[in-house]
Order: C-alpha cells, then sequence, then structure tokens
C-alpha cells in the first residue's frame, strides 16, 4: 500500500526506538498473495537485530510501531501498510496465545524464506531442525518472489 519500500524503510528505522540493533537487512521482495489472492503484491524484507527485550515485549513493540504508521488489518491476509513478524527469537520457542516462535508457518512460505535465507541462510529452526536453507529449498510454497532492491 503507498510507498512500500518507504513502508519498510521507516518500519526498520523505527526499530532502534523499540530496543533493536538492527544487524542485517536482507534485499527488498515482491511477492505474490497467498492465501487471500486478489489484492495487489506485497513488498517483504527480513531484518535480523539484537535486542536485550523478552520476546513478548519485543512483540508489543513492533505492534506499536506498526500502529504508529497507521496500519491495520482490515481483512485477514489482507493489504496493510506494515505487518512485522518475529520469526526466530535466538534458537528459542515461544507458544503462548500471543505470539508462537518460530513463526509457525515460515517454512511454508516462500515470502518469508527467500529473504530470510539471504540473510540467515545457516541459521537452524529449533523445532525442524533444518537450516533455512533447507527450509527453502523443501518448501512446498511455489508462489513468485521476486527481488526488487
Amino acid at each position: 500500500m503507498e510507498d512500500r519500500a518507504g513502508n519498510l524503510r521507516a518500519a526498520i528505522a523505527a526499530l532502534p526506538g523499540a530496543a533493536v540493533r538492527v544487524t542485517r537487512v536482507s534485499s527488498f521482495y515482491e511477492t505474490e498473495p497467498v492465501d487471500f489472492l486478489e489484492q495487489a503484491w506485497f513488498l517483504n524484507c527480513a531484518v535480523e537485530g539484537v535486542t536485550e527485550s523478552p520476546a513478548l515485549e519485543l512483540l508489543r513493540a513492533l505492534r506499536g510501531i506498526e500502529m504508529g504508521m497507521g496500519s491495520k488489518k482490515l481483512v485477514a491476509k489482507g493489504p496493510r501498510l506494515i505487518d512485522m513478524d518475529i520469526l526466530l527469537y535466538g534458537a528459542g520457542t515461544i507458544d503462548s496465545r500471543e505470539l508462537q516462535v518460530p513463526h509457525p508457518r515460515m517454512h511454508l512460505r516462500r515470502f518469508v524464506l527467500v529473504p530470510l535465507a539471504e540473510i540467515a541462510a545457516g541459521v537452524m529452526h529449533p523445532t525442524l531442525k533444518k537450516t533455512v536453507a533447507e527450509l527453502l529449498e523443501q518448501t512446498p510454497d511455489r508462489s513468485v518472489v521476486r527481488q526488487t532492491e
């Protein structure tokens, strides 16, 4: 929606205010919608960061960035200004009502795995015991993901 690349850059620039030191950012990728297909393509990237914040506190800070940017999820899986997820949190796992880490569908989503593999191909998924590169190679998702910058 609107300036997709600008939205990504603004969200990344807001991370230090959420106590996250950004260490790596993938290229930006235009990605075909999955699940709800009748919408414009998305722009995605992956960001690696370091934080002292507990995972739930980090999630709330990310939601604060989204709200501050004016993002609203009007339709599940539908268009939105910005959507930030915690894919991995170190080598740990979290399974609460509010947060599941690793992200429960990351291994099924090329739009997640392609940018993540660019910056963290050798990182091991803590429950599937496969690297990000292996998950990308084995995902059943064949949706289009193309690098834009």
